[in-house]
């Protein structure tokens, strides 16, 4: 009996390790980022006040999974779900805690959230959740010493001194320093330091989150996010807000699997929102190079941070040429939500918008990235293992290969035409090459060379005739009620097979349940009597 429980302890910690996702498998995704409280609401009535909550919950999300679908994200980022100060400020945004251990109610219950994670998984998608290990929520102004109503972390020995950063390049004060004046609490402090890493395991154990983003990284030390990446068990990303890349990439490895590609992000915005010289982009992979893995860094040109790409260039054609190039370049692809249906927002809270009643799966935006997402999906690791090697750059063009897929973009502009040769490829003479975003544009590689005649500023996708076939050009229709995916038969049989380990381990009096303060179910391992 004793030989048996233990094969099953073995079995349920294989089957449970199994269930997080590292690294490398995150570069098959490509993720769509929701702000929780503006993503869908239930409501068809917009959103009023910017500034505070929305309506946004996870059953909405839940009830908009197909138009996520349908654009082709494999995976989404949901913001952080503690429980919010709301004052003096309200915390729709999910970055100012005060009670870690409960679940924002704004946003929904504890079951609405597993919910969520059960019905994504169902369908393929990942979840990524934001974390915040930086800080607590508002305090009453004035009563900078008050930290009574925080829980757990309620009283001042859990927090640096009171002081502001005021000088980023001073990486001591940013790390000890309050950020917006939050409270900055301190991880060499061991209650608080044990605090998060047991809440970010237990909290991904306890929902299936498959990775995290983590909010405001530099401001804590290095070793700290060693640790608590490790406890969370799955990929982790870092939100390293600097455009320096020797600085940016010091935080991959040493702290978090990966970050946000800010450096890359300011070198596309000067490229594509700005038309300086589309040289930035050259200049922007060259830079990559100090990155210990660049295939998993987070490539965007939207978020929750930073004025939307369409406030400052409203050139649609200008947009689709840098999603095009943030889908194929290397790196996993980020897609903000409202970018779909042309969202033109400026600084916080404008470029936070509440995406309903604009759910319109006919727009042309929403059905380009849809078309370009889903062949990236669809080309699997033979593109997204492939390296990226630039072809042709100029200061109004550039073009690069993954495997056998060719990007062309320009930031020309609507109205603008241009041709170029291409005589650094990876194609062979005679290989016809069509163009994913009009079928009827092809062309064919002769004595080693092939044109690309750019016309209205649109970006083009080339690959060979043999990859563009029907299966991977036309997307697969909407799982049905009748329907099965294998991704949910295997769900369900591993599902099976840990609910019966347990069973036999809790029979055989190797495992118990107990409640824990903070209110989780802990299981507890026992030694087993022969």
């Amino acid at each position: 009996m004793k030989s048996i429980l233990l094969v099953s302890y073995v079995l349920l910690l294989a089957i449970t390790a199994a269930r997080g996702k590292s690294a490398d498998e995150w570069k098959s995704r490509v993720i769509y980022q929701i702000l929780t409280d503006r993503f869908a609401s239930g409501s068809s009535t917009p959103c009023s006040d910017l500034h505070k909550y929305c309506g946004g919950t996870f059953q909405g999300i839940i009830q908009k999974l197909d138009y996520i679908q349908g654009l082709g994200a494999n995976a989404i980022w949901i913001s952080p779900i503690p429980e919010q100060t709301d004052t003096p400020d309200e915390g729709y945004h999910g970055y100012w805690q005060k009670n870690i251990f409960k679940v924002n109610s704004h946003f929904g219950t504890e079951d609405d959230l597993k919910q969520l994670v059960d019905a994504c998984h169902s369908r393929g998608i990942w979840v990524m959740l934001d974390v915040v290990g930086n800080h607590m929520g508002n305090q009453r102004y004035g009563d900078w010493n008050n930290f009574t109503f925080f829980v757990p972390f309620n009283k001042s020995e859990y927090y640096h001194p009171y002081c502001l950063i005021t000088d980023f390049n001073d990486q001591h004060q940013v790390e000890v320093c309050r950020l917006a004046n939050l409270p900055d609490l301190d991880q060499s402090n061991s209650f608080v330091r044990s605090t998060l890493e047991s809440w970010v395991h237990d909290t991904v154990s306890k929902y299936g989150f498959d990775g995290i983003r983590v909010d405001t990284t530099p401001e804590v030390p290095k070793n700290f996010w060693a640790e608590y990446s490790k406890s969370a068990g799955v990929f982790s990303i870092g939100e390293v807000f600097n455009g320096n890349p020797q600085y940016v990439a010091g935080y991959q490895g040493s702290a978090l699997d990966s970050t946000l590609n800010y450096p890359m992000y300011y070198k596309l915005y000067n490229a594509f929102q700005e038309k300086q010289t589309m040289r930035n982009i050259h200049d922007g992979v060259e830079q990559n190079s100090v990155f210990p893995d660049v295939s998993i860094l987070g490539n965007f040109l939207d978020n929750h941070d930073n004025p939307r790409f369409l406030h400052n260039n409203g050139d649609w054609s200008t947009l689709k040429n840098a999603l095009a190039y943030i889908v194929f370049a290397e790196g996993i692809p980020i897609i903000y939500y409202g970018t779909e249906q042309g969202f033109s927002g400026g600084n916080d809270p404008n470029d936070r918008e509440a995406l309903w009643p604009n759910y319109n799966t006919d727009s042309d935006l929403y059905k380009f990235i849809s078309t370009v997402v889903k062949f990236r999906v669809q080309q699997g690791s033979s593109l997204y293992e492939a390296e990226q090697i630039e072809r042709y750059v100029d200061d109004q063009f550039f073009a690069f290969t993954r495997g056998e897929v060719f990007v062309a973009t320009t930031n020309l502009g609507s109205g603008q035409s241009l041709s170029r040769t291409i005589t650094y490829h990876p194609y062979s003479s005679g290989t016809e090459l069509v163009n994913l975003l009009d079928s009827s544009d092809k062309v064919t590689v002769n004595n080693g060379q092939f044109e690309v005649n750019i016309q209205n500023g649109q970006p083009k996708v080339y690959s060979p005739v043999s990859e563009l076939d029907a299966e991977k050009v036309v997307p697969a229709k909407p799982r049905t009620e009748g329907g099965t995916s294998a991704g949910v038969v295997v769900a369900a049989v591993l599902s099976s097979l840990v609910g019966a380990v347990i069973v036999a381990m809790v029979i055989g009096g190797i495992i118990v349940w107990r409640r824990r303060k903070n209110g989780y179910l802990s299981l507890d391992l026992q030694v087993a009597r022969s």
